[in-house]
């Protein structure tokens, strides 16, 4: 028991071990993409996703967090084993009800080539308001990114600027959930099992 104790306090404190924790379930939504094709929670079933937000007249700042997401999205192709699961990029759009070719014109404006994803004024809130829990006025420019596994569970979320560089940061974590991922079987699934159970987080 006292052995079993040590290691226990030893797996807490030196963590071997870290994990993504399971901050909450993501929301659910049936929304429109830059194309007026419907795009669903459903679509990102199986696939690690990173989010981000932006409003149609954000300028620089759309600009940089899509540098930022293009730059992860080649550094996670590049460096990361995601354990066969796909990665993809999404940023939802802050304006309500804005007409797709709107939305297709601050798509290619900001150089970004992945799904915006646009809704009526209570569609946004309820995904972004209330499921990513950040605001939802267009004239918050702030980066935000959000990490949401292929079960749905939000990873990760980064509402502030640190000290750590925004795309170094969302590698390490994609690359500290990718290790989850693989290691999903087997002992490898009770040793992340700990790493959850003792809140081995980065």
């Amino acid at each position: 028991m006292l052995v079993l104790t040590l290691g226990a306090i030893a797996f807490a404190v030196f963590q071997p071990v870290q994990v993504l924790p399971r901050i909450r379930l993501g929301p659910g939504y049936a929304l429109i993409d830059q194309d007026g094709a419907r795009l669903t929670s459903e679509d990102g079933r199986g696939v690690i996703t990173l989010v981000s937000f932006a409003s149609l007249d954000c300028g620089t700042t759309c600009d940089d967090v899509a540098e930022t997401m293009r730059e992860v999205r080649e550094r996670v192709d590049a460096d990361v084993d995601l354990g066969g699961t796909d990665f993809r990029l999404l940023t939802f759009v802050l304006d309500p009800s804005p007409a797709p070719e709107r939305v297709a014109a601050a798509r290619t404006a900001a150089g970004a080539d992945w799904e915006w994803a646009a809704g009526t004024e209570a569609q946004i809130e309820n995904v972004v308001g209330l499921g990513f829990r950040r605001s939802t006025a267009s004239i918050d420019t702030r980066p935000g990114y959000a990490i949401v596994d292929g079960w749905g569970v939000i990873r990760g979320e980064y509402q502030y600027q640190t000290l750590a560089d925004d795309a170094d940061k969302l590698v390490r974590h994609i690359d500290i959930l990718g290790s989850e991922l693989r290691n999903d079987s087997g002992f490898g699934s009770f040793v992340y099992g700990a790493a959850h159970a003792f809140q081995c987080y980065p």
